[in-house]
């Protein structure tokens, strides 16, 4: 099919169908002609995806019919349908789709941490080349904990949060590298296991466990689906599948945006736990089960609803009248 002659053919008919949804009141005969209109550029819509799938004539067509056909149903999802559909269906979709990356990222990370934690509380030179002896016992004396009461609570979870989400957005926006997200992961890692190293060699292995129990589960689960979801952009461009490459692209990025983006709210009630709980005088127990509890509904609502979206069909990605365009695929 000749896309610039078909344009040429029905471009008046699709001018004319947006003129009347553009109207504030319609005629009955307009109305009449609004729904005849609209039923051609459905048909003709269905012939472009058929022979030659435009993705340009795709996205004008589908957001013209999108436009048409709200005007005619006369109704209008209400905002908060929108954002229950989010929060219900589509962050917990792209969590559970990007899961096995998650397990893969969070295998990572707690290895590299395992790892120079082993090595480094087992040979004191090494570790004294990396932190100086005197380094290591101010940080086992008080240093380490004393981190989590600088300053004013407040202050510190908002700087706590807004640090953890940019990382986060980093891996997943810099994932389709995939390097960046590893890098990023084993750093974490290493850091990870120098500071459990030292606290363990003076004694205070669990003095170092209590102090990121609270938060740890909730930021470092948060940290690997950032980087987990990066890690799936990468694999949607190294094995697209069935699609052109750019789409497989595209529809993985719009889904684990929503991943950057839903994981923003988690991370402040991570930061917040790490601000006002971490270093509150409660019974470690319950500081424990604070973190404990934040932890396993996250996971729950995105192991539970993500499995129930899954099963629907709903992959995080938007809709079909907001992307325009959508590939047939044989098979």
């Amino acid at each position: 099919m000749d896309t610039d002659a078909f344009i040429a053919v029905n471009g008046p008919t699709w001018d004319r169908l947006a003129a009347l949804v553009r109207r504030r009141h319609l005629e009955a005969a307009e109305v009449d002609e609004l729904i005849a209109l609209y039923r051609s550029t459905a048909t003709h819509l269905s012939t472009v995806r058929s022979t030659n799938p435009d993705p340009v004539l795709t996205a004008r067509l589908s957001v013209l019919l999108s436009r048409a056909r709200g005007r005619i149903i006369g109704s209008r999802t209400p905002l908060w349908a929108h954002v229950r559909a989010v929060v219900l269906e589509d962050l917990p979709a792209a969590l559970w789709s990007a899961r096995w990356q998650t397990a893969l990222a969070a295998g990572i990370m707690l290895g590299s941490a395992l790892l120079v934690g082993i090595v480094l509380g087992l040979d004191d030179g090494l570790r004294a080349s990396l932190v100086p002896e005197a380094a290591q016992r101010r940080l086992a004396s008080g240093a380490f904990t004393s981190y989590y009461v600088q300053g004013d609570a407040g202050g510190f979870a908002a700087n706590v949060w807004t640090n953890n989400a940019w990382i986060t957005l980093q891996a997943v926006v810099f994932g389709v590298t995939g390097v960046w997200p590893v890098w990023m992961l084993v750093l974490n890692g290493l850091n990870i296991g120098l500071a459990g190293a030292v606290m363990g060699a003076h004694g205070q292995l669990g003095t170092f466990l209590l102090a990121i129990a609270p938060h740890g589960l909730f930021e470092l689960t948060c940290v690997a689906v950032g980087a987990g979801a990066g890690l799936r952009l990468f694999w949607a461009w190294l094995h697209p599948g069935p699609l052109p490459r750019t789409w497989a692209l595209a529809r993985a990025g719009r889904a684990l945006v929503t991943v950057a983006l839903g994981l923003v709210p988690v991370l402040l009630v991570s930061g917040l736990i790490e601000a006002f709980v971490t270093p509150s005088p409660l019974p470690a127990a319950v500081r424990i089960g604070i973190g404990a509890l934040a932890w396993g509904a996250f996971l729950a609502y995105a192991g539970v609803l993500g499995r129930r979206a899954a099963r629907r069909g709903i992959t995080g990605d938007l809709s079909e009248e907001v992307v325009g365009d959508s590939v047939a695929v044989a098979g």
